[in-house]
C-alpha cells in the first residue's frame, strides 16, 4: 500500500505501489476529533478509509512540528487553540491536512493556491493567511531547502522576489522573469510572541514552463499542431496560433489543424502574454558540407556533413549518392566519414533530412577525387599483323584525375625516345624497329609506367648468303654441308637450291648435304629463302676440289690479264701517235714519189688495213672509248717506209732483215670517222 497526497484537494488517496497511476479518488487518511466520554479531553484519530498493512507507527504534529510518535488515538485538551495533523513513519511528507481542536480558529497556515503552473518569464503570485495569533515576524522558504533561509536574501533571487502583507495577513511572494530553475515547493512560516510555526506542513508547489509545439499526425493527410505545457496553465488560457508571423487563430483549444504537406513556420502563445510565444515549428532546411574544403586526394580522410535547420529537430538523416554516373543509393547518418577516399567514390551526393513537418533535400555536390595515373597501358594500331613500310601507332593510355599532361615513351633495353605526346607514331615502321615498348603517364599527383608491348616487324627474306661446312680445303670424297641463312620475319619456312642456276630435286631444307663430294660437283651453289611474304636469293657461291680451275677463277684470271693488255696498249699507241707526228712530212713525201727505203710497219685491226690519219683522227677524238682486246708483237725486217691509212697485211715474206708485226684490235666508236 502507497499512501500519495493530493495537493490540489487536499486530501489523501490510496494507490498498490507500482500502480501509482491506478490509485482510487478517496480519503486514505484524516484527523478526527472527537470527545471523549467522561473526560475534559478530545480525542484525535488519524482516520483511513483503506486499512494500513504492517501496524504502521503514527507521526503527530503540533503547529507543524513533531510532538511524539505514538500510535492513533491522540489525546489533546479541548481548549487548544494549535492546530494538528498526523502521517504515517517512512511516509512524513504525506501529511494529513492540519485541523483545529475547537473551530476554525487555530495557529495553522492556510495557502491559496496549493499547485501553481505559470509560463516562463512571467510573474506569479503566491500568498497564504495565518490563524489566530499576530505574527512578529514571517518569511517565505524553498522547501527543498537544508535550512530555511528567507528568499529575499537568496543571491538567486536578488532583484526578482518581493514580500508583502503584515499581521494576520495575507502574505504575498512575487516573484518576476521566472526561469524553470524556480519550479518548487516555497512555504511560509512566522513567529508569534509564544511560539513558532513549523517547517513541516506543504506549501504552494510552483511549475514553471514554457510553451513548445508538438506535431502529431492525424487522418486524411492532416496532422496537428499543440500549444505543449509541461504542467496545466492556471486560469484556463487562450491559445493564439501564428503561420509565418501572422496571428491565424484564438481558441482556448491549445490544439490547431493543418495539411501533412505543409512545412511553413507555425508557433502559438497565450492571451496576454503575446511575447511568451513558443518556438517556431518548421521544415527541415538542409545543407552539406564536405571536410576538408578544397582538392580531394585519393587515401586522403573526407567527412560528409548533412545539416539541417529544423524544429522539431531532424528524425532521420539519408544520404544520396551516384558513383561514377551509376544508380542511386543510400546511407543514412548526419554524417559520413571516408577513412581512405577512393577513386571509385568520386560521384554526386546530397542528404534528405526529415522530421514531423517535412522532408528537405540538399543541393547536389560532385566528390571529384583526385589520383595518380593508375592502370598505364599501351595499345597498338592497327592491331593485326604489321608489316615492315606499314603506318603504326602506339598510344598510351591512363586513369588519372587530373588528366595525364606528360607521356613518356620508352624501347626495352634502349633510352626513351623523342616525344611526349598520347601518341607515338612510325610513318614507314622497319625491322630495326622491332621491340617491346611502353610508356610513363604523370600528373601533378604522380606517375606510372605501363607494361610492355611487342611490336612485331614483319617483312620478307633479306641478307640471304650460303656457307659452307668444313670452311677449309674440301677433299675428295669428304661431306660438304651447305647452309642458307636469310633474315625474315615470319622465319623462313622454305628453302630452294640452286647449283649452276638449276633447281635441287630435294634441295628443299635450310641444308644441304653432299655426302661425297666429287669433281662433278664443282660449281655455283646458292639458295632461294621465302616466308610467305616474299622471297630472296642468296649469291652464287663457287666450291671446287683444290687444283681444279672454276670459270670463277679463270673469269678473274681473265679480266687481270685484259686490264695488263689494255695498259701495254695505252702504251703502245702513245707512243705511235707521237712516231706518227713526228714523221707526217716525210711519209706523205715519200709516198707521193713513189720512194720508200725505210721498212714498212702493217697494222692488222679486225682484219683490214687501217689508214694512218684515219687512225690518228679517231684516236685523238676518242682515245678514251678504245679498248684493246689483245696485242701481240712480232719482227719484220723492212726498209723504213711511209705510215699508210689503210694497210691490209700481207703474208709475212723472207727478208734478209727480221721484221716487226703487230696485231692490235681496236674497238672504235660506230661514230668515229672511217
Amino acid at each position: 500500500m502507497l499512501v500519495v497526497w493530493d495537493s490540489t484537494v487536499n486530501i489523501y488517496s490510496c494507490a498498490v505501489e507500482g500502480q501509482e497511476g491506478l490509485h482510487s479518488p478517496v480519503v486514505c487518511f484524516q484527523v478526527k476529533v472527537t470527545p471523549q466520554q467522561f473526560s475534559a479531553y478530545k480525542t484525535l484519530t488519524c482516520s483511513t478509509t483503506c486499512t494500513l498493512t504492517g501496524n504502521p507507527t503514527y507521526i503527530w504534529y503540533k503547529n507543524g512540528q513533531i510532538v511524539t510518535d505514538n500510535t492513533s488515538p491522540y489525546s489533546v485538551l479541548p481548549n487548544a487553540v494549535d492546530s494538528y495533523s498526523c502521517a504515517v513513519k517512512g511516509q512524513e511528507y504525506l501529511h494529513s491536512p492540519a485541523v483545529c481542536v475547537q473551530g476554525q480558529s487555530c495557529n495553522r497556515v492556510t495557502y491559496t493556491k496549493r499547485r501553481i503552473c505559470v509560463l516562463k518569464g512571467s510573474t506569479v503570485d503566491m500568498s497564504c493567511t495565518v490563524g489566530y495569533y499576530s505574527t512578529t515576524s514571517t518569511f517565505w522558504f524553498r522547501s527543498d531547502k537544508s535550512t530555511p533561509e528567507d528568499l529575499t536574501r537568496d543571491p538567486g533571487y536578488t532583484g526578482r522576489v518581493k514580500h508583502t502583507g503584515t499581521y494576520k495577513g495575507p502574505f504575498i511572494l512575487r516573484i518576476s522573469g521566472l526561469i524553470e530553475e524556480d519550479s518548487a515547493e516555497y512555504r511560509f512560516t512566522f513567529k508569534t510572541y509564544n511560539f513558532e510555526w513549523g517547517h513541516s506542513f506543504p506549501g504552494t508547489t510552483l511549475s514553471v514552463t514554457g510553451l513548445q509545439v508538438k506535431v502529431t499526425p492525424a487522418a486524411e493527410g492532416q496532422k496537428t499542431l499543440t500549444c505543449s505545457t509541461t504542467c496545466t496553465l492556471t486560469d484556463n488560457p487562450t491559445y493564439i496560433w501564428y503561420k509565418n508571423g501572422q496571428n491565424v487563430q484564438d481558441n482556448s483549444s491549445p490544439m490547431y489543424s493543418i495539411s501533412s504537406e505543409d512545412a511553413d513556420s507555425y508557433y502559438c502563445a497565450v492571451k496576454g502574454h503575446n511575447g511568451l510565444s513558443s518556438p517556431a515549428v518548421y521544415g527541415p532546411k538542409t545543407t552539406v558540407s564536405v571536410s576538408p574544403s578544397g582538392e580531394i586526394v585519393e587515401g586522403s580522410s573526407v567527412t560528409l556533413t548533412c545539416s539541417s535547420d529544423a524544429n522539431p529537430p531532424v528524425q532521420s538523416y539519408t544520404w544520396w549518392y551516384k558513383k561514377n554516373g551509376g544508380d542511386y543509393q543510400s546511407m543514412t547518418g548526419p554524417h559520413h566519414v571516408f577513412n581512405q577516399i577512393q577513386s571509385s567514390d568520386s560521384g554526386e551526393y546530397y542528404c534528405e533530412a526529415q522530421n514531423e513537418m517535412g522532408t528537405d533535400w540538399s543541393r547536389t555536390i560532385n566528390m571529384d577525387v583526385k589520383y595518380d595515373p593508375k592502370s598505364t597501358s599501351v595499345s597498338v594500331s592497327p592491331s593485326g599483323e604489321i608489316v615492315e613500310g606499314s603506318s603504326v601507332t602506339l598510344t598510351c593510355s591512363s586513369d588519372a584525375n587530373p588528366p595525364v599532361d606528360k607521356y613518356t615513351w620508352y624501347k626495352k633495353n634502349g633510352a626513351s625516345l623523342t616525344g611526349s605526346e598520347k601518341t607515338y607514331n612510325f610513318t614507314t615502321i622497319s625491322s630495326e624497329d622491332r621491340g617491346e615498348y611502353y610508356c610513363g603517364a604523370e600528373n601533378k599527383y604522380g606517375h606510372l609506367n605501363s607494361s610492355s608491348v611487342s611490336v612485331d616487324v614483319q617483312y620478307d627474306p633479306k641478307n640471304t648468303s650460303v656457307s659452307v661446312s668444313p670452311s677449309g680445303d674440301i677433299v675428295e670424297g669428304s661431306s660438304v654441308t651447305l647452309t642458307c641463312s636469310s633474315d625474315a620475319n615470319p622465319p623462313v619456312d622454305k628453302y630452294t637450291w640452286y647449283f649452276q642456276n638449276k633447281t635441287f630435286q630435294n634441295g628443299f631444307g635450310q641444308m644441304y648435304n653432299i655426302s661425297k663430294f666429287k669433281s662433278k660437283d664443282n660449281g655455283h651453289y646458292h639458295c632461294e629463302a621465302w616466308n610467305g611474304r616474299g622471297s630472296m636469293n642468296s649469291t652464287a657461291l663457287m666450291i671446287s676440289l683444290p687444283g681444279k680451275q672454276t670459270s670463277v677463277m679463270n673469269a678473274a684470271v681473265g679480266i687481270i690479264v685484259v686490264v695488263l693488255v689494255l695498259i701495254l696498249c695505252l702504251s703502245g699507241l702513245m707512243w705511235f701517235r707521237k712516231k706518227a707526228s713526228k714523221s707526217t712530212s716525210d711519209t706523205r713525201h715519200t709516198a707521193d714519189n713513189g720512194q720508200g727505203d725505210s721498212s714498212p710497219v702493217y697494222d692488222n685491226i679486225s682484219g683490214m688495213a687501217m689508214n694512218p690519219t684515219a687512225a690518228q683522227t679517231a684516236a685523238t677524238d676518242d682515245q678514251d672509248d678504245v679498248h684493246y682486246a689483245s696485242v701481240h708483237f712480232s719482227r719484220a725486217k723492212y726498209e723504213e717506209v711511209p705510215l699508210y691509212s689503210n694497210v691490209q697485211l700481207p703474208q709475212p715474206q723472207k727478208q734478209d732483215e727480221d721484221f716487226q708485226y703487230a696485231a692490235v684490235k681496236f674497238n672504235l666508236p660506230s661514230a668515229a670517222p672511217k
